[in-house]
């Protein structure tokens, strides 16, 4: 740990207290009321005029969710007295702006209001439902990310107060945080929280940002297999699906939802869960299940749908349920029964009754829908936070997780608080190619706050679809009609289980196509996302066309590589070596190309993994991989899977050999240099091979550090072709 404390610095900040950090950024606080924060590498400052004198300057140092920092604190007064404190972080690029009025005060001085800042960048801000990406506006709820052309990048975001907070410019182009003028006073003691982060390179931005908010408020980051929408193949019934407000001819609906799962296993693929949409519950003023434009009337399945109850569907489908709310009708009982806020229900008991009755129901996940349109409360300081605290609170309780449906971008950070918050929809209705940028652009946002996105529901024969959701890393859900599965393109996607072998993380647009869209509205989106094993990750990198441009190009660079590289087109079924700083490109077919991205290895093998899967190194089917000298991989089985098909990248025909399970024949084409080999797993579904090329010559590492691993995001090239 790094800091000081010093006098004296610049002109500007005559007498001013300063604190320095290891992560590249100081805090200085002038006792004539201007506050700044500078950053090392980007070389940009951010400064402020609190437009009063401070008194009381002291600093202190401590840690919280975020880390080890140094906080200045210091008083002042305007129309009250406040107190303000700037917080920078030992080892990580933030800086966190705290306001308090010990006696309330009038919402008249917002804090900080930065004056001085890096002008002229490019930026990205979100808006309205699903949290559509802008390169061009400023949305007044949406954390404001600016980048310049090396993709350097800072957010400036709330970090508290979310539903009410405001980003706007000031009369003067200042950019001024803080809780809307709409709300007139601050009560007693109210402690508002802004945060700026800075980084060398976008998506870094965005993460360290993300883990910063989740680490203030103590979020548990789920895993990607944390509930059952994430861990396997579901079934969605929501607009854009086959059984949207609409049965099988002559059939009830749970007699239809019974034959989709028996579908499934005819198939051969175990549903993981079922979701409901509005349809199941009355709605409107008549209290009818077919209502599709009104509110909630009561929230229990309609009782000409389930009969006896839910609890008793659930039971004889013997999968887990999702379903589906929207907001309380003006003609409910329950605006008698409960305190209810605008359209929604603040009360601590209506949560705990909904909690009760999905628990009761088998149901695993409760999708919140319209947040960001009729699902909303008054406008004030505590009742947003009463209706999604209350939700989260009490669902978690029962061991339910949350889905966030037409999520404005308020509710994307309001995610950082919620462990039990697992998803968002990050798409409009009915997944399709013209849904892709916005969806990737906003699921970017979803996973640096601790959620995975939400492509929605698409059909099993569009495998284009298919590869974008399950690279996503979310759920995988489709919603056809009973007879017309195509489940030769799921199992692509999913083991015979039903389980989706997936990336680590959510695909997301990598840096370069961030400053290609503020060049060109219709550029090609590159993105990328991976599989890590500690001592080797693999890239898998997804590109489409949107206009003229049908060219997939990148770097294995800019995706972090340091040494060699096998690039795998799994469309194309071809590949070659590339060194780390050779720009790949290539044209695409059908507009679109996707590209498995592994390091050569020690043994001198790049290992591509499973074959037959969508995502061949996903630790669903890859338990482990390693390779110093000898490369080894553990492969996992679901219960009647025989064989699977592990292919790579060796100099020459590699020898195979099984620790545990079996291999076959060695097949290897001496043009591509791809070998092929079919295991078999032993006793406990497992699988253990290694792998060996004769005469390997040793990997092209970095010259200048001898590394042949992954590269820190800050010593990435950032490839704007």
């Amino acid at each position: 740990m790094v800091c000081a404390l010093l006098a004296g610095g610049a002109a500007s900040l005559i007498g001013a207290v300063s604190a320095g950090s290891e992560a590249g950024l100081a805090v200085r606080v002038d006792e004539s009321g201007v506050y700044a924060v500078t950053s090392t590498s980007p070389a940009w400052t951010f400064q402020g005029n609190v437009g009063a004198p401070l008194a009381n300057i002291q600093w202190d140092s401590g840690s919280d969710g975020v880390g080890p920092y140094v906080e200045t604190t210091f008083d002042w007064a305007s129309d009250a007295p406040r107190h303000g404190a700037i917080r920078s972080y030992t080892s990580q690029p933030i800086v966190l702006f705290t306001v308090t009025c010990p006696g309330g005060c009038a919402n008249t001085a917002p804090f900080p209001v930065f004056s001085s800042y890096p002008r002229n960048l490019r930026h990205v801000t979100y808006s309205g439902p699903y949290a559509m990406p802008s390169f061009y506006g400023f949305a007044k709820d949406s954390p404001w990310l600016f980048f310049d052309s090396a993709a350097n990048a800072f957010i400036v975001s709330a970090a508290s107060d979310f539903q009410v907070t405001e980003t706007t410019w000031g009369p003067n182009n200042e950019i001024v945080t803080g809780i809307s003028p709409k709300i007139a006073t601050l009560p007693q003691g109210l402690s508002h929280q802004t945060i700026l982060a800075v980084a060398s390179g976008i998506n870094a931005a965005f993460e360290t940002w993300g883990n910063a908010l989740t680490g203030l408020a103590g979020k548990t980051r789920p895993p990607n297999d944390a509930d059952a929408s994430l861990r396997g193949l579901g079934y969605w019934t929501d607009r854009g699906a086959t059984y949207y407000y609409h049965t099988e001819p002559s059939e009830t609906y749970d007699q239809t939802l019974l034959a989709v799962r028996d579908d499934f296993h005819a198939q051969g693929l175990p549903l993981a869960y079922v979701q409901l949409d509005s349809w199941f519950y009355p709605k409107g003023p008549n209290a009818d299940w077919r209502d599709i434009s009104d509110g909630i009337y009561s929230y229990d399945a309609a009782a000409t749908l389930f009969t006896p109850s839910l609890r008793s569907f659930q039971q004889k489908l013997g999968i887990p349920l999702i379903t589906h709310s929207r907001w309380i009708d003006a003609n409910s009982p329950y605006r008698q029964k409960y305190q209810v806020s605008g359209n929604v229900a603040v009360d601590p008991k209506y949560w705990d009754d909904v909690a009760r009755f999905l628990a009761n129901a088998g149901v695993t996940t409760y999708e919140q829908d319209w947040l960001g349109d009729q699902a909303h409360t008054d406008f004030n300081l505590t009742d947003p936070d009463a209706f999604l605290d209350h939700m989260a609170a009490s669902l978690a309780q029962r061991g339910i997780t949350i889905q966030y449906c037409m999520a404005a971008p308020r509710h994307f950070l309001q995610a950082s608080k919620y462990s039990n918050l697992t998803t968002i929809r990050t798409s409009e209705d009915r997944f399709d190619r013209n849904r892709w940028p916005a969806f990737l652009y906003a699921a970017r946002l979803a996973s640096a706050v601790g959620a995975y996105p939400f492509a929605d529901a698409f059909m099993s024969g569009e495998l284009d679809n298919l590869l974008v959701a399950t690279l996503s890393a979310g759920p995988v859900g489709v919603g056809d009609r009973v007879g017309t599965l195509n489940a030769t393109n799921l199992l692509l996607a999913v083991r015979q289980d039903g389980v989706i072998v997936k990336p680590d993380v959510p695909l997301a647009p990598m840096d370069a196509s961030y400053l290609n869209e503020t060049a060109s509205g219709d550029s090609t989106i590159v993105a990328s996302t991976y599989t890590d094993f500690g001592g080797s990750r693999a890239e898998y990198v997804f590109a489409f066309s949107r206009g003229a441009d049908t060219v997939a190009s990148f770097s294995p660079n800019a995706l972090g590589f340091a040494g060699e590289v096998y690039i795998y087109n799994y469309f194309g079924g071809t590949g070659r070596l590339a060194s780390p700083r050779e720009p790949f490109s290539e044209p695409m077919a059908s507009g679109r190309a996707y590209y498995i991205v592994a390091p050569v290895g020690h043994s001198g093998i790049a290992f591509l993994g499973d074959q037959q899967q969508l995502v061949p190194l996903g630790k669903k089917r890859i338990a482990a991989f390693q390779d110093d000298g000898t490369a080894q991989a553990t492969v996992l089985f679901a219960a009647g899977e025989g064989t699977r098909t592990l292919f790579g990248y060796a100099p020459a025909a590699p020898t195979i050999t099984a620790v545990k399970g079996a291999v076959g024949a060695v097949n290897y084409d001496t043009t591509s240099q791809i070998f092929s080999v079919a295991v078999t797993p032993g006793a406990d579904q497992t699988a253990v091979v290694q792998m060996s090329a004769p005469l390997a010559a040793a990997p092209a590492c970095d010259p200048n550090t001898g590394d042949c691993g992954v590269l820190p995001p800050g010593k990435r090239i950032i490839d704007s072709n």
